[in-house]
């Protein structure tokens, strides 16, 4: 039997992971020539640090953003206001951690806020709990306008996207908030031998995981993404099943507005998660998942995800100023979106069949 012929040779080729580990790969080996000390991996207190961990870390949010921009993007939508749901999770957790800047009469010594590291107002799990359904709120209403109200995805979510900043700010008066409570600082600075944000993403992978691999939601995802109508007149309740998607978006991107505001120590309505929702549609598209809707791949849109962040990190390492970095990382994004062409699929089978006989 030829390698074209075999089936592991198949499915090698056309997994959605074949592309952009291949990517990922490809600028992993321009650093190791490039970028001098680029894999040096240190050990500090039983914790790992390093550029590659770097890229672990700062790719966590983009990562979790990726996650739930699947699952949008696999109905054959897209969300565009996970950035300005990361900043109002961000002004939620920080307002009820610290309302001191709102006037709040709280009954207690202000300098505790400032000087104690372990005091808050809220404890944490209900700071958590508050901001994932405040999130994951902001998802279901983009879910009712898409699949009730009937309005376009790119129309829908681009309301949030305009006006989420404004409410991120009007919960906190306009102010930046600053955090200094040390165990919400742990979820996006802690280290658990790797960083702990890490963690969080696996946990959060894990669930859309079993979700779509475990129950008939996947399925139901893939069908209404390729086609709505044949699914409703075979029982599915798209409607639904849309607004399961952007809830979930949401959900996502309020977990992505802990790590990040938790990273940064303080609340940022303005710059938090200000652009990562292209980062989040660019690492979806270079998993394989097309915009059209229909199969998607949770892992491969990981690794896209980290394609991107592996891509500044690479720009930055080698010097090159950050205003720059937006242009570079397009031209990197266009080259790895090349790969996903039919024709250069077919010349690589093509080769790889050749070269096995």
């Amino acid at each position: 039997m030829s390698p074209a012929g075999n089936p592991r040779h198949r499915k090698l080729t056309e997994s959605r992971l074949l592309f952009p580990v291949l990517a990922l790969a490809l600028i992993l080996v321009f650093d190791f020539f490039y970028v001098p000390g680029f894999f040096t991996i240190t050990n500090r207190d039983g914790n790992l640090y390093g550029n590659l961990i770097d890229i672990l870390r700062n790719g966590s949010a983009v990562m979790l953003l990726a996650i739930g921009m699947t699952f949008v993007i696999a109905t054959g939508g897209v969300d565009l206001s996970v950035g300005a749901v990361m900043a109002i999770a961000a002004s939620v957790a920080a307002v009820m951690m610290n309302p001191v800047i709102l006037g709040t009469s709280i009954g207690t010594d202000i300098e505790k806020f400032v000087t104690d590291p372990s005091f808050t107002y809220s404890p944490l799990w209900e700071v958590i709990l508050v901001t994932l359904a405040v999130s994951t709120l902001c998802g279901l209403w983009n879910g009712l306008l898409i699949a009730y109200g009937r309005i376009q995805a790119i129309m829908a979510t681009l309301i949030l996207m305009i006006a989420g900043r404004g409410i991120a700010q009007l919960i906190t008066n306009g102010v930046r908030i600053q955090i200094f409570y040390e165990p919400f600082a742990y979820i996006g600075n802690g280290w658990l031998v790797l960083p702990f944000s890490l963690y969080i993403v696996a946990a959060v992978f894990a669930l859309a995981w079993v979700l779509t691999r475990r129950t008939a939601i996947g399925l139901f995802i893939e069908s209404v993404g390729i086609n709505a109508t044949s699914s409703y007149f075979s029982g599915i309740n798209e409607k639904r099943i849309k607004v399961l998607a952007y809830a979930f978006s949401g959900f996502c991107a309020g977990v992505a507005g802990l790590v990040a505001s938790s990273n940064i120590r303080t609340s940022d309505a303005n710059n938090l998660g200000w652009g990562y929702e292209l980062d989040a549609i660019l690492a979806v598209a270079i998993g394989g998942t097309l915009t059209t809707g229909g199969r998607f791949s949770l892992a491969a849109s990981l690794v896209g995800a980290l394609v991107m962040q592996a891509t500044t990190t690479s720009i930055l390492a080698i010097g090159v100023p950050a205003f720059a970095v937006q242009a570079i990382k397009g031209f990197v994004v266009v080259l790895v979106l090349l790969l996903y062409s039919e024709q250069l699929r077919a010349l690589l089978r093509k080769l790889t069949s050749q070269w096995g006989a």
